[in-house]
């Protein structure tokens, strides 16, 4: 199929053949490459020398630059390798030179077996091209193997040949894997650019950072320095400074004990007056007993005075409220009573306020919210109030002797005593 009858290359004439000596029958000559037979050329010029190599050869033999496609140079070659030609002397010394090693280890092959053994281990390793070569010229090769080797040589390169196709699919795979890769790691790229800037921005942060924490550390260090000369110059200057400093701080604690010891002073104070105040009212019961005329001497308002009026006590302390509502109710009068605020709601206080004739309000034990409604509610209505400073059974008396001595005289109200013994009992609880 390679073959050609012609003896130029793209119109350029080729120099006369020798015509070709036929191969020695016996001896230890190696074979020419115009001494093998016409169907080995192809795949020995095919597979024992790249296209390069072999156009290479073929320019410097014509002395210019051969036009032809590969396929004619391929074919030329091989019609001009079937005689001895200056251009199959070139390439016969080209593969010489290029698989001399190859040669040497044939050479150790002394008969066709052993030649044989030595192809098939050039089949299994990577010199095909050199044992190609160096068998199909060694004095042993004969007919038998010849055609064994060109055999196997055919089907190596349709094996190469799909081989090749495969790998042209792969490489198209591999380059449209290549191309997805490339944009992945241009992506890839693009962010770590982006991460190491914002990466670079925060570190120029934090450095400035660190500088100004720097500076005002630098700053602190100079100003304790400079405070610690300041006290070291006081202390030069006023001898026992730092004795005077300590006496200060004690004036300080002893000034603080001082006002803790006053403010607890206060409180004990107020809670004697508590005590004298529940001791004054032990003693008026103890001269309501013994005949005291404060307390012995009767209320008298008139009977038409409180009898059947509603009297409001606002405040009180609980422990005197039936004793308040003995008193009030042994005048003839209805008793009513609102705690000042304390626990009572405020609407309750208005609508007592609303049913009371007389209103008596204890100032000592009522809420200021309570004691202005009352203020307020009296101002308006002009009901009669009486102001009670202290919440206690004498200044209750004390109160309705005037409020009696202020109206019609009445022989019918006296004050109970079973109230004053009532209030006793519950004073010793």
């Amino acid at each position: 199929m390679c073959e050609r009858t012609t003896a130029s290359i793209a119109g350029i004439a080729m120099p006369a053949a020798t015509p070709a000596l036929p191969a020695p029958a016996t001896g230890s000559r190696r074979r020419r490459l115009w001494e093998l037979p016409s169907h080995a050329y192809c795949p020995v010029v095919g597979v024992c020398l790249p296209i390069s190599a072999l156009r290479r050869l073929v320019d410097k033999a014509l002395g210019e630059q051969v036009m032809a496609d590969d396929y004619e140079l391929h074919c030329c070659v091989i019609a001009e390798c079937k005689s001895r030609t200056p251009l199959a002397e070139r390439l016969q010394r080209e593969l010489d030179r290029r698989y001399a090693s190859a040669q040497r280890q044939a050479a150790l092959a002394k008969t066709t077996d052993d030649l044989g053994l030595w192809w098939a281990s050039c089949q299994r390793g990577n010199q095909i091209a050199g044992g190609l070569w160096a068998v199909l010229t060694h004095p042993r090769c004969d007919v038998a193997l010849e055609e064994r080797v060109l055999s196997n040589i055919h089907m190596l390169q349709h094996q190469v040949g799909a081989a090749h196709r495969a790998d042209v699919q792969r490489f198209a795979e591999l380059i449209d894997e290549n191309g997805v890769l490339a944009r992945e790691l241009g992506a890839v790229q693009q962010r770590s650019t982006r991460v190491i800037a914002e990466k670079n921005a925060c570190i120029e942060r934090q450095s400035a950072d660190n500088m100004q924490l720097r500076a005002a550390l630098i700053g602190k260090d100079t100003a304790l320095a400079s405070l610690r000369d300041e006290i070291a110059t006081l202390e030069a200057g006023f001898p026992g400074l730092r004795t005077r400093v300590e006496q200060a701080r004690h004036i300080e604690a002893q000034l603080a004990r001082i006002h803790d010891l006053e403010r607890q002073l206060l409180l004990e104070q107020h809670r004697a007056q508590s005590l004298q105040d529940k001791v004054a009212d032990l003693a008026a019961l103890s001269a309501s007993v013994a005949g005291n005329p404060i307390l012995a001497e009767p209320v008298l308002p008139a009977a038409d005075g409180l009898r059947d009026k509603s009297v409001l006590c606002v405040g009180g302390r609980p422990g005197i409220v039936p004793i308040y509502r003995q008193l009030i109710e042994r005048t003839g009068g209805h008793f009513l009573h609102h705690d000042g605020g304390e626990e009572e709601s405020a609407a309750r206080l208005d609508a007592s306020l609303a049913a009371a004739d007389l209103v008596i309000c204890q100032t000592g034990c009522v809420s200021h919210g309570a004691y202005w409604r009352v203020k307020d509610h009296c101002k308006r209505t002009g009901k009669r109030c009486v102001f009670v400073e202290k919440p206690s059974v004498s200044s209750m008396a004390r109160c309705l002797q005037d409020i009696g001595q202020s109206m019609p005289a009445s022989t019918d109200a006296a004050v109970d005593t079973a109230a004053c013994a009532i209030y006793a009992a519950e004073l010793k609880t």
